[in-house]
């Protein structure tokens, strides 16, 4: 007769039995339930930058894929004007080819001017999925009223005879402004809660077989990008102070898992310089509406910096999401290959087989000597 504790032993022995078996004949299995693999879901990778994590297969899409089971709530947005559309149209074909012809995000356009009926079929032309457009309210794009003209004014006109770039462009600084406090807020963005923002006259090597969405929703991402580099020093002078007087004003708003040393190399007494380049951004939208980033861009707006300095969107967003995200909810698209004039991130090895990607590996700014990379990755050391 079978005691109780017998019994027991021989349903172990049986499940064990059959675990190892599907281990050594199912790949995937095995690295899905290794104990590596559970300790990282449990405490988190130790010495290893998320990204370098391989990519569950689920993700994958098989070749015979033709419509996705399921997809984020998420848009591809972008920023351009009339005049900007042959750019628009090669950026836009790319990640139809590249991309969205598969998975059918909808697009969102924005312009401070309204688009005209030509730029309009254009775009529609190249894609199967919705597509809005979307006019910027006035009061989202101009200087402030409150800013003191004569002030601005004299600071354009230094940075010009200092050879800093776009230093005479008030619009460029409007555009600034804009990225960094308000484009979340346009109205046809407040239905979606990721974003992947896409710019005129960009590239993209690489096909992509899975959805980034969804993997950022999957795994609490809230900020992805592809290439990280120095900010100009002139272009931000009195940011990092801006910055410092908030966090000391502020510290139950900032992230107790930041990621500090990315942006700095004393703790926090002088910025680095590192940003994440903002023309290729993977969001959640989240991170932008919430109580944390929104009193933050307040702070920086109403010290006048965008148009007495030319602080870029760039810097801000980083700076945002370093102190507002944990370090582990900023991801690295390694696997995306991007262009951006001058500078590209190409996939290696096998993500570049994989990727089926058109640049050349040679060419990869990932650790030049103005890329910061290599200090995302030592967070994680």
């Amino acid at each position: 007769m079978m005691t109780p504790m017998r019994y027991v032993l021989l349903v172990l022995s049986t499940i064990i039995g059959l675990h190892l078996i599907i281990s050594f004949s199912n790949e995937e299995y095995g690295r899905a339930t290794s104990l590596r693999r559970l300790k990282q879901q449990v405490i988190g990778p130790t010495g290893i930058p998320p990204y370098r994590l391989p990519l569950p297969a689920q993700y994958h899409i098989p070749k015979n894929f033709t419509t996705p089971d399921r997809k984020a709530n998420a848009a591809i947005v972008m920023l351009a004007r009339n005049s900007e559309m042959n750019g628009v149209i090669s950026s836009m074909k790319q990640i139809e080819d590249r991309f969205n012809k598969k998975f059918q995000y909808p697009y969102v356009f924005l312009n401070e001017l309204p688009f005209t009926d030509n730029f309009k079929k254009r775009v529609r032309e190249l894609t199967d999925a919705n597509v809005q457009f979307g006019l910027i309210p006035v009061e989202h794009w101009v200087q402030p009223p409150e800013i003191d003209e004569v002030k601005a004014s004299e600071a354009r006109e230094k940075m010009v005879k200092d050879r800093v770039i776009y230093g005479a462009s008030v619009t460029y600084r409007n555009m600034c402004r804009f990225n960094s406090g308000f484009f979340y807020r346009h109205e046809l963005l407040q239905p979606f809660q990721y974003y992947w923002r896409v710019e005129p006259s960009v590239t993209f090597f690489c096909d992509l077989d899975y959805d980034p969405f969804l993997y950022m929703q999957d795994n609490n991402k809230m900020y992805g990008f592809t290439i990280s580099l120095y900010e100009y020093k002139a272009t931000i002078p009195t940011l990092w102070d801006t910055v410092k007087e908030f966090m000391k004003n502020n510290t139950e708003l900032i992230s107790p898992d930041n990621s500090m040393q990315f942006l700095s190399d004393d703790g926090g007494e002088t910025y680095n310089r590192c940003h994440f380049w903002s023309n290729f951004e993977i969001g959640n939208l989240d991170l932008w509406r919430g109580e944390a980033y929104t009193k933050f861009f307040d702070h920086l707006d109403k010290s006048g910096g965008f148009y007495y300095e030319r602080w870029g969107d760039a810097p801000v967003h980083s700076i945002g999401a370093a102190l507002f995200a944990k370090k582990e909810q900023i991801h690295f698209f390694d696997d995306i290959g991007y262009r951006h004039e001058p500078y590209q991130h190409c996939p290696q090895g096998e993500a570049h087989q994989k990727g089926k990607c058109w640049c050349d590996s040679a060419q990869n700014f990932d650790y030049d000597w103005y890329s910061c990379k290599k200090r995302f990755e030592n967070m994680f050391n």
